[in-house]
């Protein structure tokens, strides 16, 4: 989706992920997000529980710690990885590793391990506000709605806006083709991590693949019907759009819900999003470059709110405000968490290593600024 000069940086920003994620989250990562909590609260882990995933050992539950451990890896590789959208093409590569290092350590963590970890401040929530009618009650975020899309999408927007807009903002897409292909491992994908979120080959991994995949498929429907209702092109590029947003709005719903609710999710999300997209392009205040906050940041909060309005039994359509009024709640402190949380990681990051890259290595392209290559 980005500039052909661009699209090896682009490209390794995220391959990189898997490196240094990887590396962090053995060293005291995992331990921060699911060690015993060093508050009352539940907002972070013991960082040297864990360390170096040592004293995991077996456990009693369907598969082995480790396991668990090296999945939930894959959740804290991809979110920095999808904030690196919104400040493509303008940001050197020295200053994104250093803040990835930093927004997984103190961000991503101490999220996770407030929305999953059993002595987590969300996974608690209800009975911490201890008001009468919220007892057991929690925040629901089943494969990471919360912790990785809103996270992302907030990250980048702050990104977005500290960096400023790019010097050439209309670029055209270096292979809409491969937009296709890339969705579609995509959206492959994605039943591993909702599915997986299961931790077992069980009912509930069955209704969060087939919730991923309808809501997916209605988000994807919606938006290109929508386009064409407005008199616009059905685009390729905009059909992938829409599936990613379904996606993302399942996602803290997938296992929380029936599959009938599944599609009133991709619907409502489609359409929140896609407005809010082509209304922020239009005010042309802000460069997102590949429109993270848009697809994660807003898709993530509409799946949010709507698990709270649709989850079985718990739901607001169920009679049980409670569990929407804990998830408004919890959505203002993750908004004011991470959008606080990663201005202040941009601006160290800045005075350390200037994240911006120069007029002239932005004109160049940063396939060659940065790292001396092209395509060929």
């Amino acid at each position: 989706m980005v500039n052909k000069k661009n699209v090896i940086s682009t490209m390794l920003q995220s391959f990189i992920s898997l490196g240094v994620i990887s590396l962090v989250w053995i060293f005291f990562g995992f331990s921060i997000s699911f060690g015993d909590s060093l508050d009352k609260l539940g907002i972070i882990g013991d960082p040297f529980q864990y360390l170096f995933l040592n004293n995991i050992g077996q456990n009693d539950s369907n598969i082995p710690y480790l396991l668990f451990a090296i999945f939930q890896l894959k959740f804290a590789i991809i979110t920095p990885a999808i904030i690196t959208g919104s400040f493509a093409e303008r940001i050197r590569f020295r200053s994104y590793l250093l803040f990835m290092v930093l927004f997984t350590i103190f961000i991503y963590c101490p999220l996770a391990h407030m929305t999953w970890s059993s002595n987590g401040l969300f996974a608690n929530f209800g009975n911490i506000i201890g008001i009468n009618g919220y007892e057991n009650l929690h925040v629901l975020d089943y494969a990471g709605g919360t912790v990785v899309h809103m996270s992302a999408g907030l990250a980048a927007l702050c990104g977005a806006f500290y960096l400023g807009k790019r010097k050439i903002t209309r670029t055209k897409p270096a292979n809409i083709p491969f937009i296709i292909l890339g969705t579609g491992l995509l959206w492959f994908g994605w039943f591993g991590f909702n599915a997986g979120s299961a931790l077992a080959a069980n009912f509930d991994a069955v209704v969060s693949f087939a919730n991923t995949n309808i809501a997916s498929s209605t988000s994807m429907i919606t938006w290109i019907l929508y386009d064409r209702f407005l008199n616009r092109k059905i685009s390729a590029v905009n059909a992938c759009v829409g599936a990613i947003v379904g996606l993302v709005a399942i996602t803290p719903a997938a296992a929380f819900v029936s599959l009938s609710h599944s599609i009133v999710i991709g619907f409502i999300s489609a359409l929140v999003c896609n407005i809010f997209m082509n209304w922020i392009k239009k005010r042309n205040v802000i460069d997102d470059t590949l429109d993270v906050f848009a697809t994660h940041g807003l898709g993530g909060i509409c799946g949010m709110i709507l698990t709270a309005v649709f989850a079985n039994d718990v739901g607001l359509i169920f009679g049980k405000y409670q569990t929407l009024v804990l998830h408004l709640v919890a959505c203002v402190i993750v908004i004011l968490f991470v959008c606080i949380g990663s201005y202040i990681i941009y601006k160290i990051v800045d005075i350390i290593l200037p994240l911006r890259v120069r007029d002239d290595q932005e004109e160049k392209g940063l396939d060659m600024s940065q790292h001396g290559e092209v395509i060929a």
